[in-house]
Formats: C-alpha cells, sequence, structure tokens
C-alpha cells in the first residue's frame, strides 16, 4: 500500500504488468544445461523458465548453473534442466501491486518472477527491472532493506540501485 505522503504526490500504483517483459525464453525441462547455457548466451540473458509439456514448472538460472553444475563439475550435456532447476516456481499475476511482487521477492529470497495468466506464462519481471524502472520502488526497496537484512542474492542490485 502506498502511503498518505506518496498518494498526496500523485505516484500511480504499479502493477507487475507495467514492467514485466513479455517475450519470456523458455526451455524444456528435459533438455540438457549446455542446451540452457547455449539459449542463454544466445538471447543473452539470465535465466530460462523451465517447461513440461507447455506448462511452466521451473526457472533456471546461470546462479543454478554455477552452483549445481560447474561447482559439482557435472556433466552439462548428460544434466537435465530439471535436474538442477529451481522449482516448484513461485509465480506472480499480471495485475499484482508491484510493491507486493517486491516483497514477495524478499520473503522468498528470488529476484525473478515469471508472471501468468491463469495457467498461461506472460511475462517475466526481476528485481532489476523494477530497480531500474520506478524511482517509487526504490523507496520501497530501502524501507525493507531498513527492516530486514537483503537477502544474499539480492545484495548487489539493492546496493547498486538503492544507496
Amino acid at each position: 500500500m502506498l502511503s498518505s505522503d506518496e498518494k498526496e504526490e500523485g505516484s500511480l500504483s504499479l502493477k507487475v504488468e507495467d514492467v514485466m517483459i513479455k517475450e519470456v525464453i523458455t526451455i524444456d525441462e528435459n533438455a540438457s544445461v549446455k542446451e540452457a547455457a547455449e539459449v542463454m548466451n544466445k538471447f543473452e540473458i539470465g535465466c530460462l523458465i523451465a517447461i513440461r509439456e507447455g506448462k511452466a514448472i521451473g526457472i533456471i538460472t546461470e546462479r543454478d548453473l554455477l552452483k549445481r553444475v560447474v561447482a559439482e563439475a557435472r556433466d552439462t550435456t548428460k544434466t537435465k534442466v530439471k535436474d538442477v532447476m529451481s522449482s516448484p516456481l513461485v509465480v506472480v499475476e499480471p495485475n499484482m501491486n508491484l510493491e507486493e511482487a517486491v516483497k514477495l521477492m524478499f520473503q522468498m529470497k528470488i529476484k525473478k518472477l515469471p508472471v501468468v495468466e491463469g495457467k498461461r506464462l506472460v511475462g517475466l519481471v526481476s528485481l532489476t527491472d523494477i530497480a531500474r524502472f520506478q524511482p517509487q520502488m526504490i523507496k520501497i526497496l530501502k524501507q525493507l532493506a531498513m527492516r530486514q537484512a537483503a537477502p544474499k542474492s539480492m545484495k548487489k542490485v539493492i546496493d547498486y540501485y538503492v544507496v
């Protein structure tokens, strides 16, 4: 919720759909992590949504590849996306208030939220997208960071955009 000061400033309540990217790149859960890394490199992105029979079921990030593949010296051609992806997927709806999405990210210690409408994947919103997009969100991030320590995975984004 916006404080009375923010309402008086005439700021509008932003929704996830106002910030999300709409072209989400996906990969089948049975693809190899080598294929996943190649797709991430091709599109210059940091994550892919893993799908099973067209339905989003997980997310694989650069961090997942580092921690669960590289650090464990796993064979990239034999390790499947489903073996290292984060699941179950934490998702939001397009009409969710952006502030609530940020709170959910803090609570779940994640930086990316797939956006679903019904059961259909319609977008992706990241903490970086939010921080870059709206000065009002910077205030909210500051307040959250003052109340509780920022999750380690979010610290870089918060330090860069919020300090």
